[in-house]
């Protein structure tokens, strides 16, 4: 891969027709939120210079095609400034129209009140919580890392051919060693990230996370020009906080630059042009991830609003509107883009083009040049077909005890032999987790090794370390750049502090997977700090999030095959103790799971009460049945591994699994019992987790909160009892 570089563009830096169009960017922003009645113009406003910086100069892109595989990626962390970016979209050909403006933040539009991936072209993820745009350009920084490392074919270490995994049927390495005769240097340009975000990004805990990892991975591939205006909605920056942040960037491994203001009190463009282009080219980045510390004035030049916390998320009034347009010397009336302004800005489109054809052009001499590794880079990059997933699945066997923590440790290795894009870590809990990709190698600058000798940017293993937030936005970034197929480990319990990020992953329908071991009460001695009861209810109450807490060994791989085959995030819940295998059949056990609610044992005779459990309760649960069946009841067991993936099952199934006229219900299950009500009714039981668990090993910890054979058994006899006296 090349060393990074800039786009072409043209000279001078910043010229008279880049002025007005910057002045008309300024405007329209105003016309925008005016036209809404809410909005945040005063970052809109400041910042006008960077964004007609970035795109027409910096970031490699084509408005003509939003998806090209060689762009790079701009991400707007400050989202609550989206006005900011849709008049780039628009100014430069992204095919946003002035109409689309015109409806900024209404019903409907094209111009929501935050970026949303998928809804406006042009727009790389959603953004709005702070942080989160910051934090999933890393993860974003980091796949088009290791995307390099297919193109380059370049490892480290004695065992750099080891752990890669191989296709289905081809034998081959993911990624062949280069061969010699590597690419030349500017045939295949780097893509890069680049992000602007604002104070109240970087004092978001999740930042902290975000720039270590940026910072020990070498991410140079990664630029975030930080506007510092020292105003938030409160008032200064000052009534929060002193802190040196270029000094704890700079700590952290990050190349920092400084970029005031010019002398009319507006962003000084020559000196952010080349504080850019240093931090591209590697003239000042050095091969770290780059922090431009940008000093800008919000909402200048607005005469009454610069330097106001006003300014920050409010209009700013006709009468102000006005004043400041007659400083800028556009046009009054809102919404006005001369043609002259449009043809300049629409150059984008031209240049894109060119950068578009030059980038496919040189990966396609890369592939005639190197068809062993462009071979084995779209095997590696191919999505995943059920049908394959399928086949690459482990079996267990009846009878045998196995955690389910261990077998989803088991799946992971079998795919992990056949998928190359199976790539994931855990928060310095991969042998809790069961996570690690065995000879896998890990993630790491290219020029490193780990003790096992095997490392760099083909490295499969992610040492998150102890920060589960930042992972789970970087996973999302992984998602979004789309070559990996991406997972991450914690405990179950340690899922609160991924929330923020697992929610904009349901926003987006991201495909990550989350692997949530220690999964209840169950896990023992640790305590109740470590032991979760409200998060399964918590999690299973966001939108678009499957949560998945399978009940065996087999039920665990199927539910990393349906995971693997749906669009969406997903949630593994894993015990930690062995359970008993309880079936064989994979074709039946994956249908169940994937139907997300099916019958694992019938009664004997009549259905008279049915069991609904998850995870390690359905072995409960099936033994209360044989007691049930001594006493003359029928009892019916229900795996209810997804809640979600039942609901979405037709009415036929459902009354199949649960009929309707069975109505003495128990379910049973070591978390609380919200969320559970609409599956048991109003004769339903519930032997859950109300309240806080307890130290102690795991049976004495069941023992004391009531998760027994007993308690179910008394409860399916009490739901028998008002089932019938409510006829």
């Amino acid at each position: 891969m090349t060393a990074l570089s800039p786009s072409p563009s043209p000279a001078p830096v910043f010229g008279a027709a880049d002025r007005r169009a910057v002045a008309v960017a300024r405007a329209l922003a105003m016309d925008a939120v005016e036209a809404a009645g809410s909005g945040h113009p005063g970052t809109a406003l400041a910042l006008a210079p960077v964004a007609h910086l970035l795109f027409q100069r910096h970031i490699r892109h084509d408005p003509a095609d939003a998806a090209w595989e060689g762009r790079d990626r701009f991400v707007l962390s400050c989202g609550h400034a989206s006005i900011l970016q849709y008049t780039q979209l628009h100014l430069t050909g992204y095919g946003l129209e002035l109409a689309d403006l015109r409806r900024f933040r209404q019903l409907g539009s094209l111009t929501p009140g935050h970026p949303e991936l998928g809804h406006t072209t042009g727009v790389e993820t959603t953004t709005g919580p702070l942080g989160q745009g910051v934090a999933t350009a890393v993860g974003m920084a980091m796949a088009l890392k290791r995307d390099e490392s297919r193109l380059t074919g370049t490892r480290t270490g004695a065992a750099s051919g080891a752990g890669t995994g191989t296709d289905a049927g081809t034998g081959t390495d993911a990624v062949p060693p280069g061969d010699g005769d590597e690419v030349a240097p500017d045939e295949i340009p780097d893509r890069r990230v680049w992000v602007l975000c604002s104070d109240g990004d970087l004092q978001e805990g999740i930042s902290y996370e975000a720039g270590a990892l940026a910072g020990r991975h070498r991410l140079d591939n990664l630029v975030v020009i930080w506007d510092d205006n020292s105003i938030q909605i409160e008032g200064s920056t000052d009534l929060t906080t002193r802190e040196d942040t270029a000094a704890r960037f700079a700590a952290q491994g990050w190349s920092v630059q400084h970029v005031g203001l010019g002398a009319d009190g507006d962003i000084d463009t020559d000196a952010l042009d080349a504080a850019l282009t240093a931090a591209s080219t590697g003239a000042a980045h050095g091969g770290r991830p780059s922090l431009i510390v940008l000093t800008s004035q919000i909402a200048w030049p607005a005469p009454h609003a610069t330097n106001t916390p006003a300014s920050h998320g409010a209009p700013l009034g006709a009468a102000e509107v006005a004043a400041t347009k007659a400083l800028l010397g556009v046009a009054e009336e809102p919404f006005t883009v001369p043609a002259d302004v449009l043809e300049h800005t629409r150059g984008a489109l031209t240049r894109g083009a060119a950068l578009h054809h030059a980038w496919d052009k040189a990966l396609e001499q890369w592939a005639l040049a190197h068809p062993e590794r462009a071979a084995a880079r779209a095997r590696a990059i191919r999505p995943l077909d059920p049908a394959d997933t399928a086949d690459a699945l482990p079996a267990f066997t009846p009878g045998s005890a196995i955690a389910p923590r261990d077998a989803s440790g088991t799946v992971i290795q079998a795919l992990a032999e056949r998928f190359p894009r199976l790539w994931g870590g855990s928060a310095d809990l991969g042998d809790s987790n069961r996570t690690t990709i065995t000879s896998g190698g890990s993630f790491l600058p290219a020029d490193e090794q780990d003790p096992e000798g095997s490392s760099g940017l083909s490295g499969r293993n992610i040492h998150w370390g102890v920060r589960e937030h930042a992972m789970a936005a970087a996973l999302n970034g992984i998602a979004i750049v789309g070559y990996d197929t991406p997972f991450a480990g914690t405990f179950l319990v340690f899922s609160d502090y991924e929330r923020p990020s697992l929610r904009l992953a349901s926003l987006m329908r991201l495909p990550v997977v989350h692997v949530w071991s220690h999964d209840s009460v169950a896990l023992g001695a640790d305590g109740p700090t470590h032991q979760p009861v409200e998060h399964l209810a918590s999690l299973r109450a966001m939108p678009g999030l499957s949560v998945v807490r399978p009940a065996d060994a087999n039920e665990t791989a199927a539910a990393w095959h349906a995971a693997l085959g749906r669009r969406g995030p997903v949630g593994l819940v894993l015990a930690r103790q062995a359970l008993p295998v309880q079936s064989t059949e994979p074709a039946a056990v994956r249908e169940g799971v994937a139907r997300g609610a099916y019958v694992v044992a019938d009664a004997p005779g009549t259905t008279e009460v049915l069991l609904l459990a998850s995870g390690s309760e359905v072995a409960l649960a099936l033994a209360a049945r044989e007691e049930l069946a001594d006493r003359g009841i029928g009892a019916r067991v229900v795996s209810v591994p997804c809640k979600d993936w039942f609901t979405e099952q037709d009415a036929a199934y459902r009354d199949a699994v649960l009929p309707p006229a069975v109505r003495a219900r128990v379910v049973v299950e070591a978390a609380t019992v919200f969320g559970w009500h609409d599956l048991i009714g109003d004769a339903g039981r519930a032997v859950t987790v109300e309240g806080f668990g307890t130290s102690a090993s795991a049976s004495d910890a069941m023992t004391a909160l009531g998760m027994t054979r007993e308690a179910v058994v008394a409860a399916a006899v009490d739901s028998l009892g008002a089932a019938a006296a409510s006829r």
